[in-house]
């Protein structure tokens, strides 16, 4: 193992000496650079998480009877965001449901949406 005189901790900034290719002055310091990348990452999928949670809700609290039909001004009045969902379904005859988990929304005619529960997840 080759020395080097003088490394920079990529954490800290502090200057050490130790082995070529380490990169960080401290088990701490190490510890610390990843645990705020993990951060970094689970911030994303905690927000999104948050958002498909919510239209989640929304469509649970309109849809009480398992199938109903709602206007997309209800849907967006409650902060519906129709960008993000869990998974789609496409039937035979072309029609598109969105799902956010078992709770499903299917545009209908203009500017209304036919609210529905996944069979699979039926009582």
């Amino acid at each position: 193992m080759t020395l080097q005189e003088s490394q920079i901790c990529i954490e800290c900034q502090t200057a050490f000496k130790g082995r070529v290719d380490r990169k960080f002055c401290s088990d701490q310091c190490r510890t610390t650079y990843n645990n705020r990348q993990k951060s970094i990452e689970n911030a994303y999928i905690r927000d999104v998480n948050s958002i498909l949670k919510k239209n989640r809700r929304i469509l649970l609290e309109l849809n009480p009877e398992g199938k109903s039909r709602v206007s997309k001004d209800k849907l967006a009045g409650k902060g519906f965001d129709f960008n993000y969902f869990t998974s789609t379904y496409k039937t035979k005859d072309g029609s598109l449901y969105f799902y956010c988990y078992e709770q499903g929304y299917l545009p209908i005619e203009k500017d209304y949406y036919l609210l529905v529960v996944k069979k699979d997840f039926n009582n």
